[in-house]
């Protein structure tokens, strides 16, 4: 068994259905919010199986299902 089919792949999230992904209006176009330093910024652009550790769903209705 090679070392690639031991590895487990983690599923990367898609930046538009991220909490910190928003729109900014100085630049007009959506940005990240999360400051990602330059190793992490190089994987995520480069590696197809990184994932993101700032990633979270941006789920609008989370909080009402807390409250029910």
């Amino acid at each position: 068994m090679n070392s690639s089919n031991r590895k487990k792949k983690r599923v990367q999230g898609s930046c538009e259905t991220c909490a910190n992904f928003a729109f900014d209006e100085d630049y007009e176009q959506y940005i990240c919010l999360v400051d990602l330093d330059e190793d992490e910024y190089y994987r995520f652009l480069n590696e197809p199986n990184y994932a993101c550790p700032y990633y979270r769903l941006d789920d609008e209705y989370g909080v009402v299902r807390k409250q029910i």
